[in-house]
């Protein structure tokens, strides 16, 4: 597993249930296409989970 992961935010939370909101926000993400780098670990990886179908993520 690599250190660091990479998000983007690449679909909009427009319409999305409020957990998924603020999911997306306690990531670090508030633009569309907005890319962050957070520490791989497992509460990452499930607010990851959880929110799959908005972002996209790259190991670094």
């Amino acid at each position: 597993m690599a250190n660091k992961l990479q998000i983007t935010l690449t679909r909009s939370v427009i319409g999305r249930p409020e957990d998924q909101r603020v999911t997306v926000k306690t990531l670090g993400l508030k633009k569309l296409h907005q890319t962050v780098v957070q520490e791989d670990n497992p509460a990452i990886r499930g607010m990851i989970n959880k929110v799959a179908h908005l972002v996209t993520v790259k190991e670094q």
